[in-house]
């Protein structure tokens, strides 16, 4: 019997005696019978103390695979409140950790173990409130952990026995090395590291035998032949530039019944699009970016995640690890910066055992290198076709601009986002502005003119959106 058939035959219930009672009936109350792949293979390492580097996609069960034997190694140890901080879960973005934190706080129904949010967005003082009442399980941001590790007073994690960084590939990306350094420095040497990741570059590498004091297991359940979920049915829809927010109409008015996920270079784009489908098309829309407040952030993805349907329009800020269920496509309107990126976007639909989920992502004639370029890193794509878009929208949108202007300040940000994502995307020889008709881009953003673009001042704005970004990701 090979691997798959043994996996193919294994339950949660092959785990009793093995773990806490409490845990495998809060796998029940979630609706979880079987194990993924990931799963099945870590969790027999985990419960045994080892440190571990697991590399699995996105969509495969990574949360459970880490959370269930954290949970029953406190519980073996027989931790209280008054034990202090056992484990330290990290995650690169906000979203991803409230994500973790409520899957967590579904595994904890009936065990008392204290837990608690820790990210960046929120006031201060409320997290030191957490702190002091004691936290046996910590979800955090690194810049936000690191903060409080450095300054406030009385908390500490001395008595830490597990350190998890989830997602690790995207807290590098995101430039939090120096602070996961800076945290490894405060904890304890003898505690179980785990860090699991979708790729395994040489950055990853080194961030684990930093964080690991032994060797770490190794365990991979990546494709081979593919680098994207069986289940996914992905394609790519050839459009003039001038042409794309019409398709975008015509898309999302044949998806009402459906979930859908929109993906933009730039907040500046989210906003704009946002704005315009939500007031002027009264679609039903939601959105989620970098730039929004914690809370709205909170409330949209929580207001996405209950919805039967609808859409989210976002960054990539929404690209990695959350688990929203039942999304039915997934649109990159923008392209984006590379194929690890693609592979994360689309991850957000077939999720899971059996699920399914659809993909497409919107091209210019000129970009169509952009697929060859996919197929090297092992992504296939289908050839779409949707029909002639309207052209109605296309008149709506520019009399908008025209006579609204809310909504022309909106369009001209957008605008320069868009130019200023293309100006500096690393496939150059793919997306080169050189080819972009900047008149013909003006127009799918509603200019009948061509807004006046400064390309000196637009790479210093660049600048200062980066500088921007890396201060914002520091939090």
């Amino acid at each position: 019997m090979d691997v798959d058939e043994i996996i193919s035959q294994s339950s949660f219930s092959m785990l009793k005696g093995k773990v806490d009672g409490r845990i495998l009936k809060a796998l029940t109350s979630m609706g979880l019978e079987k194990p993924t792949r990931i799963q099945a293979e870590v969790l027999p390492h985990l419960l045994q103390g080892k440190d571990l580097i697991g590399a699995a996609k996105t969509g495969s069960g990574k949360t459970l695979a880490f959370l269930i034997p954290v949970v029953d190694t406190l519980i073996k140890l027989g931790w209280s409140a008054k034990s202090g901080t056992g484990c330290v879960i990290l995650s690169p973005t906000r979203e991803l950790a409230l994500q973790t934190f409520d899957v967590l706080k579904k595994l904890l129904v009936q065990i008392n173990l204290s837990h608690c949010l820790i990210v960046g967005g929120e006031k201060r003082a409320k997290d030191v409130i957490k702190l002091k009442k004691g936290a046996n399980i910590i979800v955090s941001t690194p810049g936000r952990l690191l903060d409080h590790l450095q300054g406030t007073e009385n908390f500490n994690c001395d008595k830490l026995k597990c350190l998890v960084l989830d997602e690790a590939d995207k807290l590098l990306e995101a430039g939090f090395k120096k602070h996961i350094t800076g945290i490894i420095n405060l904890l304890p040497t003898k505690r179980q590291t785990v860090l699991f990741s979708a790729t395994m570059g040489e950055n990853v590498k080194n961030l684990a035998s930093l964080a690991m004091r032994t060797d770490p297991v190794i365990i991979s359940v990546t494709d081979n032949k593919m680098s994207t979920v069986s289940g996914l049915q992905q394609g790519y829809y050839i459009c003039p530039v001038e042409k794309r927010i019409s398709w975008l109409y015509k898309m999302l008015k044949k998806s009402k019944k459906l979930k859908v996920m929109v993906f933009f270079s730039s907040c500046k784009s989210v906003d704009f699009h946002y704005e315009f489908f939500g007031e002027h098309c009264k679609a039903n829309v939601l959105s989620i970016h970098g730039q929004q407040s914690q809370a709205r952030r909170k409330e949209a993805y929580h207001s996405f995640i209950e919805a039967q349907n609808g859409v989210l329009f976002c960054t990539d800020v929404a690209a990695r690890g959350l688990d929203i269920p039942s999304v039915d496509w997934i649109v990159q309107y923008d392209p984006p910066s590379d194929p690890k990126e693609y592979i994360h976007r689309v991850g957000r639909t077939a999720r899971g055992l059996n699920n399914k989920g659809n993909a497409v992502i919107l091209l210019r004639p000129e970009e169509k290198n952009f697929i060859e370029f996919l197929q090297k890193e092992k992504v296939f794509l289908d050839k779409y076709s949707f029909g002639d878009p309207p052209d109605e929208v296309q008149e709506m949108l520019e009399n908008l601009i025209a006579s609204n202007g809310v909504m022309k300040t909106l369009a001209r940000k957008a605008y320069l986002s868009f130019l200023r994502c293309y100006k500096t995307h690393p496939l150059k020889k793919i997306f080169d502005i050189n080819s972009l008709d900047l008149k013909l881009a003006a127009k799918a953003f509603g200019f009948l003119e061509q807004p006046h673009v400064d390309f000196r001042i637009l790479f210093i704005k660049i600048m200062l959106y980066y500088r921007l970004i890396e201060s914002v990701l520091c939090k």
